[in-house]
């Protein structure tokens, strides 16, 4: 068995190397993290594989509090069968700020780590939002050629922050995650994250129309470290991850020791009841448990649609609704989602392995973990 997948993987790496004959340093980052992961997908375990920024848990660490009905009613038939079907790590659902009901799978369980993927997108935008309430920022509006030269001129000159978190750079960026050659799997793996996504052009009218682009976030982050000159990771520490009480550390992964480049716009390593803190804080209206975090003015905005063409998203937060009641929630590539119902007060989290395909902009399995939750909850 060891000599067959020696020889899948030179076979890899051969046909690699004829592929790409003049990228010779991402030939070098995608045969050495296919070397190590032994794979050529990403996965929720992938911080074992990379490097990684600490960020601590809180000095404070301020535990969920378990509901008086904790895990008192069963899961239904749908919801475990979609769990074991696409590999469900954990599953929580949060009601009245209080765990209600905690479900975890293969060996997980409440400490365990699982890969945000594309949550951390939400986590920057809270970030940015803080930003400007420090002063770092004069606003949304706010160019990102004040802070990083490359984007002076040309229409360029015209991208603010407020387009990268809203999805409307008019960055030249193909968003494809199947093909292991696009700029999406390269931001992935390589060690010179910074370098690739100021190689990306912005090729249409910023602050347009929504076009979900990995590489505005992390032109993003960058834009955020280099007005405050402090790391996205010390930032999500001090102004959110420590006052939010999380109880575990979490790990961020980065391109490289040389570079130590967050991967900002994925690869935010938690488990689902620090996860939630977000959604509780955005919730709460930038509140945590009466100390101000975020400025609700802007919270209010990030969980409206920037775009009228475009009611799925608005600043850093996918927006819904489910059977009249809205949402809003964040995202990962493999079914991580974090779902809020403000007017219901509730809170669902999973983590898993994989996801169905999308329809209407969400994917397909999005709306059954909600729909069989509720059930749970008799809201239905």
């Amino acid at each position: 068995m060891k000599k067959k997948i020696g020889i899948t993987f030179g076979g890899i790496i051969i046909l690699l190397a004829f592929i790409i004959k003049t990228d010779d340093l991402y030939l070098v980052d995608l045969v050495k993290t296919i070397s190590k992961t032994h794979r050529i997908k990403a996965d929720i375990t992938d911080y074992k594989f990379f490097n990684n920024i600490d960020v601590p848990k809180s000095e404070n660490p301020q535990p969920w509090p378990i509901h008086k009905s904790f895990n008192n009613i069963q899961p239904t038939e749908k919801l475990k069968s979609i769990n074991e079907e696409l590999g469900t790590v954990a599953f929580l659902i949060i009601k009245n700020d209080s765990i209600w009901y905690e479900k975890y799978n293969d060996n997980y369980g409440p400490k365990s780590y699982s890969n945000s993927f594309s949550m951390a997108k939400s986590i920057v935008s809270a970030v940015m939002g803080r930003a400007i309430n420090e002063g770092y920022f004069s606003g949304l509006d706010d160019k990102v050629g004040n802070y990083i030269s490359e984007y002076k001129k040309g229409i360029a000159s015209n991208l603010t922050i407020g387009d990268l978190s809203s999805m409307s750079s008019g960055m030249l960026w193909d968003e494809s995650y199947s093909d292991i050659f696009g700029v999406t799997a390269r931001s992935y793996v390589s060690s010179e994250l910074n370098t690739l996504i100021k190689s990306r052009p912005i090729i249409e009218s910023p602050g347009k129309e929504f076009k979900y682009l990995s590489g505005n976030t992390q032109l993003l982050a960058m834009t955020i470290e280099k007005a405050t000159n402090r790391k996205i990771s010390d930032l999500v520490y001090h102004w959110f991850w420590n006052p939010m009480g999380a109880e575990n550390n979490a790990l961020w992964q980065i391109d490289s020791k040389k570079n130590n480049t967050t991967k900002a716009y994925c690869c935010f390593n938690s488990n689902a009841r620090d996860f939630a803190r977000f959604g509780k804080l955005y919730k709460d209206s930038g509140n945590w448990k009466g100390h101000k975090i975020l400025d609700s003015s802007f919270v209010t905005q990030s969980i409206k649609p920037r775009f009228s063409k475009s009611p799925e998203y608005g600043y850093g937060f996918w927006l819904g609704e489910f059977n009249n009641n809205s949402f809003f929630a964040m995202r990962g590539i493999l079914g991580q989602y974090v779902i809020v119902f403000p007017e219901k007060n509730i809170i669902l989290v999973r983590l898993g392995k994989k996801n169905l395909e999308k329809f209407n902009n969400r994917p397909k399995d999005f709306d059954i973990y909600i729909e069989e939750a509720f059930k749970m909850l008799d809201l239905t």
